[in-house]
């Protein structure tokens, strides 16, 4: 995939690894403006190409009293006001099939989420939008069968589509990153690499995910020492009272200093 067929994406020939980030999900119009404004500014100043990344609504809970969204259209809505207003591209999970010509009425990526990429007729409404489709790797799947999930999206005739790597389960109450993955999913399509849901630790007790968001950096940095082609981070300004994936969200307050360290590599690596 070229990057370049994404709307409004920038800075794509600064040789940097590109970055999908944003909150789990959108909480209000401020929360996501407030998010989006800091994201830009990192971006520009480091020349990453950015999208930002939101869901407008989480329909793969643990409880049934989780949050799942403020309102569909509401929240797409604020996805479009976002990329009118900073001048980026968007991407948002979709989870039905009826989801995909909606969403893609207000975002550039339709991302299918890693517990339904198998779901055919799901990644072949998101193909047939023409949009851009982000292909999250389910956590039950080698990196080797993601090359099927792909050729779905292609068959469709649509060549713009991405895979992404978010860990793999580990016993009960863990993901484990295999980095081996990587430099196998990128002979099928252009990838990711998903750092905030591998540290996800599922299936706890409480019913509320788990995660180790103290081990991000290190995640994100052996990522692009690999040579992934793009990141994934979810961030918030208060991860603590974030109404989902709390437990692993990077705090905003600390996302240009990661971003500056993973440039850095990045330009080392580029360097063999």
């Amino acid at each position: 995939m070229n990057i370049n067929n994404i709307p409004q994406i920038k800075h794509t020939t600064s040789g940097n690894f590109f970055l999908l980030a944003g909150p789990c999900a959108i909480e209000s119009e401020e929360m996501a403006m407030k998010i989006a404004e800091k994201l830009v500014k990192i971006t520009d100043k480091l020349e990453i190409p950015y999208v930002f990344k939101g869901s407008f609504k989480k329909a793969n809970r643990s409880r049934i009293d989780s949050f799942s969204g403020i309102g569909d259209e509401k929240a797409l809505k604020i996805l479009q006001k976002v990329s009118k207003e900073f001048g980026v591209p968007t991407v948002t999970d979709i989870h039905t099939n009826e989801d995909a010509p909606m969403a893609a009425e207000y975002v550039d990526i339709l991302q299918i989420p890693a517990f339904l990429v198998r779901q055919t007729d799901l990644v072949v409404a998101a193909a047939k939008t023409g949009k851009t489709v982000n292909l999250k790797k389910g956590q039950f799947m080698s990196p080797e069968s993601m090359k099927h999930a792909v050729q779905k999206v292609l068959d469709c005739q649509n060549e713009n589509v991405m895979a992404t790597d978010r860990g793999t389960m580990f016993g009960y109450q863990d993901m484990i990153v295999d980095y081996r993955g990587i430099p196998t999913m990128q002979q099928f399509a252009t990838t990711v690499l998903d750092v905030t849901h591998s540290l996800q630790q599922p299936n706890q007790t409480a019913g509320v995910t788990g995660g180790r968001p103290d081990m991000i950096e290190t995640i994100a940095k052996a990522g692009i020492a690999v040579g992934v082609d793009g990141i994934f981070i979810e961030t918030h300004f208060d991860p603590a009272n974030a109404k989902s994936d709390g437990a692993n969200m990077l705090h905003l307050d600390y996302f240009e200093a990661l971003m500056t360290k993973l440039v850095a590599i990045r330009k080392t690596v580029n360097q063999f």
